[in-house]
């Protein structure tokens, strides 16, 4: 029989494990898909509306490390909320100043506002914290309004893709389509250029360090969820499925290896070569700067970030996100090299054109798991 450390050495030989893979035929594990979006074991706050309780569904689709989902609602009035910062989905190790969770806020904030519009309201938000450390960030106060159109199909069907990144670069068009909806502060490298180097290999030696440090690991570990039972119980993290495990690789993972196996040497090792892998494909790089660094300008950056985004879904263009390069001082120092002073990067981002946009897989936690009164 074969053992269960020859077959992991196996899985690696043959890049599967944290590549994807390719072996097919094998049960699939809890997607988003497979999950209700009511929770009807639990009752949303009276003071929450059915059309509030939407608008709030469509706002956590947003993205956030390690799929932490790191914001809470407080319902102050049936039309003025407090979007907060929950301190228990934070990210010390490798986001210790908030930056992440700010930007991932602030995605939240524009998803909201977007839901919002969709659904007959509109939604005046107001930053209202000082520090990145305050639990308090946004009020949020909706007032009657008109539908004015329809972008909840983007919403719901935007993902990070990994994946199958074509090697064409992008077009003008569309990177100017995409730098309109950020408003500014967007920066294309083709992948042929030497800047687009710099960064991809910039990406792959901060992911090496990061994974070579047992506290950031051991976060990542802590947000994993590779059984069926712990996807549904937490609803959030990373799945099999989230992290591009796909065939006989996923069912494996699933079934016999446990978070704490990613702490070993050779999940590490794989780890950063699927990395070096992946930073190869797609059309090139792009990296968002914001003017400022303060609460406000990461809020905002967030939201500009989520509305390029949704462009980009329109467009088939995956986004991967390649956060370590900003959170390891190597990368941070190779990325800022190429920008002026005035400008702060908050984004790295591969990008590619996609034959096929796969459906969304991430889990997101009900309504009334986030909210409060």
């Amino acid at each position: 029989m074969i053992k269960r450390r020859d077959f992991l050495k196996q899985l690696f030989a043959a890049g599967a494990v944290l590549g994807g893979g390719t072996l097919t035929g094998a049960c699939s594990g809890i997607t988003r898909a497979d999950l209700p979006e009511d929770n009807t074991s639990e009752q949303s706050p009276p003071m929450l509306d059915p059309t509030g309780r939407h608008i709030l569904y469509y706002a956590s689709l947003a993205p956030s490390g390690h799929n932490s989902q790191p914001w809470r609602v407080r319902i102050e009035a049936a039309t003025t909320w407090i979007v907060e910062a929950n301190g228990d989905r934070r990210l010390p190790c490798v986001d210790p100043d908030n930056r992440e969770l700010l930007l991932s806020i602030g995605a939240f904030a524009e998803n909201l506002f977007l839901a919002a519009g969709a659904l007959g309201r509109h939604a005046d938000i107001e930053v209202i914290a000082n520090s990145s450390h305050d639990r308090d960030i946004l009020r949020v106060v909706l007032r009657s309004g008109q539908a004015n159109g329809d972008p909840l199909n983007l919403l719901a069907t935007r993902r990070t893709v990994k994946h199958g990144h074509l090697p064409k670069e992008i077009s003008a068009n569309d990177v100017a389509a995409l730098s309109h909806q950020a408003g500014g502060g967007l920066f294309y490298f083709p992948r042929t250029s030497s800047h687009a180097a710099c960064i991809r290999d910039a990406a792959v030696e901060s992911f090496r360090i990061q994974a070579a440090r047992d506290d950031a690991q051991r976060e990542l570990v802590h947000w994993l969820r590779l059984k069926n039972r712990d996807a549904m119980h937490h609803r959030d993290g990373l799945t099999p499925e989230g992290m591009e495990i796909r065939g006989m690789a996923n069912w494996f993972v699933r079934h016999f290896v446990s978070p704490d196996d990613f702490m070993k040497t050779d999940f590490r090792r794989k780890g950063v070569d699927v990395t070096a892998q992946l930073a190869r494909e797609g059309g090139g790089w792009m990296v968002m700067t914001s003017s400022g660094d303060n609460v406000a300008d990461l809020i905002g950056t967030g939201r500009r970030f989520q509305r390029m985004a949704l462009a980009a879904r329109a467009r088939n263009i995956g986004i991967h996100p390649m956060t370590q390069v900003l959170e390891e001082k190597t990368g941070r120092s190779a990325i800022a090299g190429n920008h002026n002073r005035h400008f702060f990067p908050q984004f790295v981002l591969r990008v590619g054109y996609l034959d096929h946009y796969p459906k969304p897989v991430s889990l997101r936690r009900p309504v009334e798991w986030f909210v409060t009164s």
